[in-house]
This record gives C-alpha cells, sequence and structure tokens, in this order.
C-alpha cells in the first residue's frame, strides 16, 4: 500500500495560519500534526475558545488539509509538581478543544527529569518515583480523554522516561486504557550501539508495540547516530514502512525534524520508498 505522507505544521514558520497552511498543501501534503503556535497561541494554551477553533477549522477545510495529530507535548515528569500540574490543566484543555478542531489524537511526551529541556535525559528518569509520577499524571487525564474520545499518544523516545519500547509496552499494559496509544517514530527507537542491529531493534519494537499504534512519523539517523532529514541517513524506511502496513498502520506517516528547504527531497524519497 501507499501511505499519505503529513509534517510537522511548525516546519513552516508563517505569520499567518494561512500561509503556514498553503506551504503544506504545496508539497501535495493532506496532513498535518498541528502545534497551535501556529494560529498565534501557545503551544500549550490555558484555553482554545471556540471561536479559535472553528477559525482554525475552517482554514483547515478551506485548504483541504487533515489535522492528523495536535501537538501536547510537555514535560509529564518536570521535577516541579505545580509546573506539572499546571501543564495537565492546560492538556485538558486540549482534550476539551479536540471535537472543535476535529481531530482526535493529541501527541505526547513522556517526559524527563531535567527540569530545563524535556529533551534531554536525566539519570532520574530511570527511578520508580519518575515512573510513578507519570503514571500518575495520565491517570488525571485519560478519564476525560476516554469521555471525549480522544487519543492520547506517547513516543519512546532515548531522552525521555518512556526510553525503550518495552516500557511503552509496560506503560500500556499498566494503564489498560484504550485511549492511551503510541507514536511510532523508528528514529527515536535507537540508542547508542545499536545501528549494527537495525531489522532486530524494529522487529522487536513492532512485535511490543505495533498494534497500538496512532500516529506514524519520519525522521532518520546518520551513521553516528545524529537526527537528520528523512532518506539522509541510515535507517531503512522500506522495513519501517513494511512493518507499519503489517501491523495494520492506515494513517499518516508525518515528516519532521528537517528544515523547510530538505521538505521537498524528504517528500519525494519517501513517495519512492
Amino acid at each position: 500500500m501507499n501511505f499519505e505522507i503529513g509534517i510537522f505544521s511548525k516546519i513552516f514558520p508563517r505569520p499567518q495560519l494561512s500561509a503556514v497552511l498553503e506551504s503544506v498543501a504545496a508539497y501535495g501534503l493532506r496532513h498535518t500534526q498541528f502545534n497551535l503556535s501556529c494560529a498565534g497561541l501557545e503551544s500549550l494554551p490555558d484555553e482554545v475558545e471556540t471561536n479559535v477553533q472553528a477559525a482554525i477549522r475552517a482554514e483547515f477545510r478551506r485548504h483541504e488539509l487533515c489535522m492528523a495529530a495536535l501537538s501536547g507535548t510537555f514535560n509529564m515528569i518536570h521535577p516541579d509538581p505545580q509546573k506539572r500540574a499546571a501543564d495537565l490543566r492546560r492538556l485538558r484543555a486540549l482534550i476539551e478543544a479536540c471535537a472543535g478542531l476535529e481531530t482526535q489524537v493529541i501527541t505526547l511526551c513522556s517526559g524527563t527529569r531535567d527540569a530545563e529541556n524535556m529533551w534531554r535525559r536525566h539519570p532520574d528518569n530511570d527511578t520508580p518515583a519518575a515512573w510513578n509520577d507519570l503514571s500518575a499524571a495520565l491517570e488525571t487525564v485519560l478519564p476525560l480523554a476516554e469521555a471525549r474520545g480522544v487519543t492520547l499518544a506517547f513516543e519512546p523516545e532515548p531522552a525521555n522516561v518512556i526510553d525503550t519500547a518495552h516500557k511503552g509496552r509496560r506503560l500500556l499494559d499498566q494503564m489498560r486504557s484504550p485511549n492511551l496509544k503510541v507514536v511510532m517514530d523508528m528514529a527515536n527507537l535507537f540508542h547508542p550501539g545499536d545501528l549494527a542491529r537495525i531489522p532486530a531493534v524494529l522487529a522487536q519494537a513492532f512485535d511490543l508495540l505495533g498494534g497500538e499504534i496512532a500516529l506514524a512519523h519520519a525522521k532518520d539517523l546518520n551513521a553516528q547516530g545524529k537526527v537528520t532529514a528523512a532518506g539522509k541517513g541510515v535507517l531503512d524506511f522500506g522495513l519501517y514502512l513494511n512493518l507499519l502496513q503489517q501491523a495494520g498502520y492506515r494513517g499518516p506517516v508525518i515528516l519532521h525534524s528537517l528544515a523547510e528547504a530538505e521538505v521537498e527531497g524528504s517528500v519525494a524519497y519517501l513517495r519512492g520508498v
């Protein structure tokens, strides 16, 4: 099968939402993972007013685009419990806004104990306390997500508390919610030294998480393990897309971690694969 390709809306920094969506559509793409900053809001605002929801919805319809997911990433295990609580309130506001924005998926970051950068690893990520804080955060918001028909999708990521497919499986088994799913991004499955066994790492991840995928991302790694645009690294996108197909995933594959100047090449590469 041929997957449709999408892209992060933030790849196109523009002063107006209409210009952002025009840029997405100009590459022949129909799907975007949307960040509310592209509509002049905070990425995680205190509220998304109904008139703002309507304006965003109208622009998506005008450009014939689909909001594949809404970015709700924040540090879910931030060491400051007051900050965690405030961000969880904002996440609840995003859940409430999903129907008005015509999307059903919110992407999450499982978090880190690093207080400054939610994408930077901290040794305390591996402590029981960190795991318990993540569990408590999800228990706070999952009932609302279930009531509103919204899927919360976390992403295994080397810098975060959920840094392996095994931990992702453990979290899903613990939460037991049909509204908690996974963002599959093959580049985030590799730790130092893993690039010598790409097929084995991918096979294991799909064995554990293949039936739980709400959204698929597409970025690459170079031979040194640094993130690069899809098609500019060493990862096996043919295998990745085959595994997505075998897992029954039918959604878009979302490009990110690339410069605007790289979009045309990565779109062409994925279409070729």
